[in-house]
């Protein structure tokens, strides 16, 4: 499918607290290296402000995103051209590195409110629309949690809450709390766990759902199938990436790419036109034509039969980082304390 640089995104409501985003956005992790060199903040806002002038208003950040709040303080530069108003800013707290580069989270009321400070300063906002539980911190009941981020949104420094990698149980404590206005999954025609109890229980209770690496930590745009992965790039310790796994993930991109074909359009376009029908995705990406690339796959038409079709086998490999993976997600997770 050829870009076309005159498609527009539209806008859709994100669950039923009354935030409205665009109906695809922008996870803006990538611009600070996460799977690829990192960009200058020049070129890095100047992307952000393409998708802005294509209708791309809800823009995806954390706090750990670069070193000291890097991705943060990127977004500010582009923010500064931008009518505030316009934009759905969404950043996340939680997640931090010890000096021994292990993974640790924290929750607790003093660490929310801490980290909310700071993101406000490195954006350089008055708010942030929607501030997200990067993860859960087992240690912390949720209902400390939120009762803090309630404090928040009622002091105005937020304006709704979202969670991210929550079990269906700690989303429905949290959202007892106060109402959760989305939560931040990873899914994608490799990731689908969700489905058979989040997705279930956000309908319920009228919460968005964001879907993070919707193209499957870039499988769907080639990175380690087609072309080789950047040295620098996370990837190459990711399982899905790495040794007999990546060998056997050769085989389903090459059959996906194939089923992309029948449809007109490209592995990423398809992806992302198979999510677009039921969640936000934020896809990433560093170049302008990519961001084209996936805007076009709003004009990917699917009817309900071929939605159901479109399927991709098991493939080899955990979805997380082995230092990430005890924070994600898991059907068989138990709640918080």
């Amino acid at each position: 499918m050829e870009h076309n640089s005159g498609i527009r995104v539209t806008r859709v409501k994100l669950g039923s607290q009354g935030l409205e985003v665009s109906r695809l956005g922008f996870g803006c992790g990538s611009l600070s290296g996460i799977l690829n060199a990192p960009l200058s903040h020049e070129a890095g806002a100047a992307i952000l402000k393409e998708a802005f002038n294509k209708g791309i208003t809800h823009f995806d950040t954390a706090d750990i995103y670069g070193q000291d709040g890097d991705n943060e303080i990127l977004l500010q530069k582009a923010l500064k051209d931008l009518p505030r108003e316009q934009v759905q800013l969404a950043s996340k707290f939680g997640i931090f590195m010890t000096n021994t580069n292990n993974v640790e989270v924290r929750g607790d009321p003093e660490y929310v409110r801490q980290c909310v400070e700071a993101s406000l300063r490195r954006l350089n906002v008055a708010y942030i629309d929607l501030y997200e539980g990067h993860r859960v911190d087992k240690a912390v009941p949720i209902e400390e949690t939120m009762r803090e981020l309630k404090k928040l949104v009622e002091e105005g420094k937020i304006r709704y809450i979202g969670l991210s990698e929550a079990s269906a149980g700690t989303i429905r404590r949290a959202h007892a709390v106060h109402p959760i206005t989305a939560v931040q999954m990873e899914y994608s025609l490799w990731s689908r766990e969700i489905e058979e109890d989040v997705i279930p229980l956000c309908r319920e209770l009228g919460i968005g759902i964001v879907g993070y690496s919707p193209l499957g930590r870039e499988f769907f745009g080639g990175k380690g199938m087609v072309e080789s992965l950047p040295s620098q790039s996370l990837l190459v310790l990711h399982p899905r990436f790495t040794g007999d796994n990546q060998v056997k993930n050769r085989g389903v991109y090459t059959r996906f790419a194939g089923l992309a074909a029948k449809h007109s359009c490209t592995p990423p376009q398809l992806a992302l036109a198979w999510l677009l029908h039921d969640v936000v995705p934020i896809p990433s990406t560093t170049k302008i034509e990519n961001l084209e690339a996936n805007i076009a796959a709003l004009e990917v038409k699917l009817k309900a039969e071929e939605l159901r079709a479109i399927v991709v086998e098991q493939v080899g490999g955990d979805r997380e980082y082995d230092i990430f993976s005890k924070y994600i997600y898991k059907l068989a997770d138990t709640p918080t304390v």
